[in-house]
């Protein structure tokens, strides 16, 4: 049975897409992987294995080369789909150009969404030209109203760059720089159930203070996991899947493509 058919009624069934690295160019490629037909690809095996769902979570870098173009290119595919889709900025997009050019209709970069029992928070991490994330004063003021507002939600916050170090050195220095003032004003809150984050390409679970905190694979290439210096890892595209249950728990697992696109220079040192 598909994951998210296999949950109790009231449950809020969530696909996360993240990292596609489009481009203006369909053909466009990042370290020989073509970044269009992959995401394509992960998107149709998303909606097709996963079951009902009932709203995607695109979380950041989504286009690689920050053009209107490839903004418009992961709208139509997203629009196809007659889903919400909610769109957050990572360090590859321009946060201004990415609004205008992929919202429309079902796509939208809102800044937080109620869906019965559960509150979802998109965040901007996003430094301009830096690779790193932080939060800035306003979209933590943002945050701490949003929550304030709704105490009686379960909450899930979403972000592009993790939060927590994931145990990659190289990696690690992209991390959020004031995750302090974050979890400062998280910890206030007793409702807070999961952080949600792309950025890294592959996968991480763990928990900090009973919160779920969850790293997700790209729809293109892997970062090989607990490595310190910058490394492919030969590992197919994927995507998570996460059932919001009514009591606050959360299910939720990684699927990928059945095999690695070819063309990846897996001898790469860096992009």
């Amino acid at each position: 049975m598909a994951p998210l058919d296999n949950l109790p009624p009231g449950t809020l069934r969530v696909l996360q897409i993240t990292d596609t690295h489009l481009y203006a160019d369909p053909e466009g490629a990042l370290l020989g992987l073509k970044t269009l037909p992959s995401f394509a690809d992960v998107v149709k095996q998303s909606i097709h294995d996963s079951g009902a769902v009932d709203l995607i979570m695109a979380t950041g870098d989504l286009v690689h080369d920050a053009t209107p173009e490839g903004y418009r290119c992961a709208a139509e595919i997203f629009s196809s789909l007659n889903l919400p889709v909610y769109c957050i900025p990572g360090n590859h997009d321009i946060p201004e150009t990415m609004r205008r050019h992929i919202v429309g209709g079902n796509v939208t970069a809102p800044f937080a969404e109620r869906h019965g029992e559960w509150l979802l928070v998109m965040m901007d991490s996003t430094i301009l030209d830096g690779e790193g994330g932080r939060f800035t004063a306003e979209e933590l003021n943002k945050l701490k109203q949003a929550l304030d507002d709704n105490r009686d939600a379960y909450v899930l916050i979403s972000m592009h760059h993790q939060p927590v170090p994931v145990g990659s050195a190289w990696m690690d220095t992209m991390l959020i720089d004031n995750a302090d003032e974050f979890f400062d004003l998280i910890d206030r809150y007793d409702n807070i159930r999961c952080l949600l984050w792309g950025h890294i390409h592959q996968t991480f679970d763990d928990v900090r203070n009973g919160v779920r905190l969850l790293g997700s694979p790209s729809t293109c290439i892997q970062f090989t996991p607990e490595k310190d210096d910058f490394g492919i890892d030969n590992e197919a595209p994927g995507y998570r899947w996460l059932g919001l249950l009514p009591d606050g728990s959360i299910e939720t697992g990684v699927e990928r493509l059945p095999q690695v696109p070819a063309g990846i220079d897996f001898n790469s040192f860096g992009y």
